[in-house]
């Protein structure tokens, strides 16, 4: 890694520091790494992995606080009392009937490891080392809540890491889709089907027109975009003209102005549904919306750098993965942050898949975690030791009004 220093002190010896701080205690992290595998909780009841990445902070020295902002299951805890802060996310709500198949207990690992490096030498980078615990990224959005509470009112930068399969890709080799997900609600007349059946209106009938015209829709779509919907309540009994229907559905896009327009025309298809067939309808978004991510280029290239002094080989010549979303996304959109992956090496399997909650727990996944809360820890030392950067960065941050950060994407 090269770097110009900010002020007179040994860089080698720092990342070498740094190094030897996760490797010290490699066994806690790959432990809290298990123990939060081991017992999976859904967003906003992650009250376990909480306490004990709580817990974890508290022990390394950190203020700490469970139950910050306001939300259970969230955690700010912070170390050092630096010119540059930098906000280190940690994530640990698993998925329904699945539990950790999109790893975040190793994210969880990682970015403890991280912040506890970093703490250790927190005076010498004249730095502010965070770590902010955020609920329910898999559904809910906590990150969304804790921006509008001001949780990164205070950061320079903020940064995490995701564990992933197949090839390490550069930090900008992930994407993520704005998201929005929503109930439309279809409200007809019941009836008897055999023996009344012109006296209803069938909301089910509503929800089929709506579904498929939307599959007929996705002709005209371009790669770029995505939507998802399921009929989650579709009536009581065959012979009953269902009087309610529902359909749980989602827009993503990687462009904003993109999304909005796909937005509006899924929406249009589930009004033709209700107009077909002389139902009422009514849509709300049921979780926080999700922002693209934006790769901040400087942290992006600092990321890379720490990766690869670390033997790590970044493929560059792959495709960016992407197609998912990521509250990560609208704390990039107002702070500068990255959201690199961290591959399980030898493993194929898919996100969201039982056979990935299996790899995120290997040994594989536990060199992962170490790797990657080295390479945090890195990526943040580079940063603070190139006089240029972290001036840009620091100034970005005096220059930003206050409450810019408490903001949220709108439809």
């Amino acid at each position: 890694m090269t770097t110009t220093r900010s002020h007179s002190v040994d860089a080698e010896e720092v990342l070498t520091l740094i190094r030897r701080a996760v490797d010290e205690r490699a066994d806690r992290l790959i432990a809290l790494s298990h123990a939060i595998h081991a017992n999976p909780e859904l967003g906003y009841a992650e009250h376990a992995a909480a306490a004990q990445v709580a817990q974890e902070m508290e022990n390394a020295g950190f203020a700490t606080e469970l139950g910050a902002y306001g939300m259970p299951t969230a955690i700010e805890a912070v170390s050092g009392a630096g010119e540059l802060t930098a906000t280190i996310c940690a994530e640990y709500d698993a998925l329904p009937s699945i539990g950790h198949a999109c790893g975040h207990n190793m994210i969880a690992a990682m970015s403890v490891g991280a912040a506890v490096a970093l703490a250790e030498v927190a005076s010498d980078l004249d730095l502010r080392v965070k770590l902010l615990g955020t609920p329910a990224e898999e559904h809910g959005g906590g990150k969304v809540d804790l921006l509008r509470a001001g949780a990164w009112e205070d950061a320079t930068l903020s940064l995490m890491a995701h564990g992933a399969t197949g090839p390490d890709r550069p930090a900008d080799g992930f994407r993520s889709t704005a998201a929005e997900r929503l109930q439309v609600t279809f409200t007809g007349r019941a009836a008897h089907a055999a023996g009344m059946p012109t006296k209803g209106i069938n909301a089910g009938a509503a929800a089929t027109i709506a579904l498929s015209a939307l599959g007929l829709l996705r002709q005209q779509l371009s790669p770029n975009v995505n939507v998802n919907a399921y009929v989650s309540h579709g009536g009581e009994a065959s012979n009953i003209i269902p009087e309610r229907a529902e359909v749980i559905l989602e827009v993503r896009a990687y462009d904003l102005e993109e999304w909005r327009d796909l937005r509006r025309r899924v929406l249009a298809w589930f009004e033709a549904g209700a107009i077909a067939t002389g139902c009422t309808w009514t849509h709300r978004t049921t979780e926080n919306l999700y922002a693209p991510m934006v790769h901040h280029p400087e942290l992006a290239a600092a990321w890379d750098r720490a990766f690869e002094s670390l033997g790590r080989v970044l493929d560059r010549g792959q495709q960016q993965a992407g197609g998912g979303s990521t509250d990560m996304g609208n704390v990039s959109q107002v702070v500068p942050s990255i959201h690199p992956g961290v591959s399980v090496l030898g493993s194929d399997a898919v996100p969201h898949t039982a056979a990935f909650a299996d790899a995120a727990a290997s040994p594989q996944a536990d060199a992962a975690v170490l790797d990657g809360a080295k390479a945090l820890a890195l990526t943040v030392a580079d940063i603070a030791l190139d006089k240029r950067v972290r001036s840009d960065l620091i100034d970005l941050q005096k220059r930003r009004p206050a409450g810019a950060t408490r903001t949220t994407l709108d439809t």
